[in-house]
């Protein structure tokens, strides 16, 4: 598998993840140590201001029937991955604003809109797709709406985007975002 992870000028990733395949990390993104994410179906494209934790696991899997070219896994923006979570997908978009809690999967054929919560260890196997705004609890998968929005992570961000470079080894951008020119002082001849 081809190595082509590309990291934008923001996102804080630790060295000590694994990242396998084509990934995109984007600006604000902050990525814990112990983190797994493999592109083995196509590539994965993270949105800007996501928090993937400790021991989450994100594989855009092989779909028997592969497309050519095979199609992207799109992460939208400001979603939590939140400790030793699991997320398989053959689709290509997951919403924004979504929570991932700790130890919960999300199998392969199921579709995940925005502003999502995924409970702690609740286990989505069946294929589905997840309307806006769905809340999936306790050991018998309850769902309802929720009557609130996700509210942004954007102070934990700030937090540790300044604290982890104290503890942990961070890869560096690879991407940097070119200045728009300048107009031509020629043109006004």
């Amino acid at each position: 598998m081809s190595q082509n992870i590309k990291i934008l000028p923001g996102a804080t990733v630790c060295e000590d993840c694994t990242l396998e395949g084509d990934i995109t990390i984007g600006g604000g993104t902050v990525i814990h140590p112990r983190v797994t994410i493999i592109a083995e179906g196509g590539p994965i494209i993270i949105s800007e201001y996501c928090i993937i934790e400790e021991y989450a696991t994100i594989i855009h899997k092989k779909a028997e029937t592969q497309e050519t070219p095979p199609k992207p896994l799109f992460i939208g923006a400001h979603n939590v991955f939140e400790v030793a979570c699991k997320l398989e997908s053959f689709f290509g978009h997951i919403g924004e604003s979504n929570v991932f809690e700790c130890r919960s999967f999300v199998g392969s054929d199921v579709k995940i809109g925005s502003g999502c919560v995924i409970g702690a260890a609740c286990q989505l196997t069946v294929p589905q797709t997840l309307a806006d705004n769905t809340v999936i609890w306790g050991s018998e998968h309850h769902n309802r709406e929720a009557l609130e929005k996700q509210p942004t992570q954007l102070l934990q961000l700030d937090f540790l985007s300044k604290v982890m470079p104290n503890y942990h080894r961070l890869r560096k951008p690879n991407i940097h975002k070119r200045l728009p020119s300048r107009p031509s002082q020629d043109t006004a001849k």
